[in-house]
């Protein structure tokens, strides 16, 4: 398994994670901090949280950007050979055929039966 499979996976991980934390929040205050009711936010709950899924967002959107970043490392690194194929050993005759063959078929000329 490549390096780059396993950047793929986490992303995808860390991807589910950053949805399930945005689908809790809701920007009206409901969401998750609503259900506790007015007695928990007397006791300061809902704003514990709110902070919590606040700064779990901004750390997993983090953690996508760099594992997105490492990934595009590893993929360049998986590659080592990166030339084209025409430059190595002059291989440009052996993949462009002649452009104009030497000679021209003849193409029958059908005439009109009058």
């Amino acid at each position: 398994m490549s390096t780059f499979s396993i950047f793929i996976g986490l992303i995808i991980f860390v991807c589910f994670l950053l949805i399930l934390v945005v689908m809790v929040q809701n920007p009206k205050g409901g969401g998750l901090s609503s259900s506790f009711g007015a007695g928990a936010q007397q006791m300061g709950g809902v704003q514990k949280t709110s902070d919590f899924l606040d700064r779990s967002t901004w750390i997993l959107a983090t953690l996508l950007l760099v594992l997105i970043l490492l990934s595009n490392i590893s993929l360049t690194s998986d590659n080592a050979p990166a030339d084209s194929r025409l430059i190595q050993d002059n291989a440009i005759e052996e993949i462009i055929p002649e452009a104009i063959p030497e000679t021209i078929p003849e193409i029958p000329v059908a005439t009109p039966e009058q």
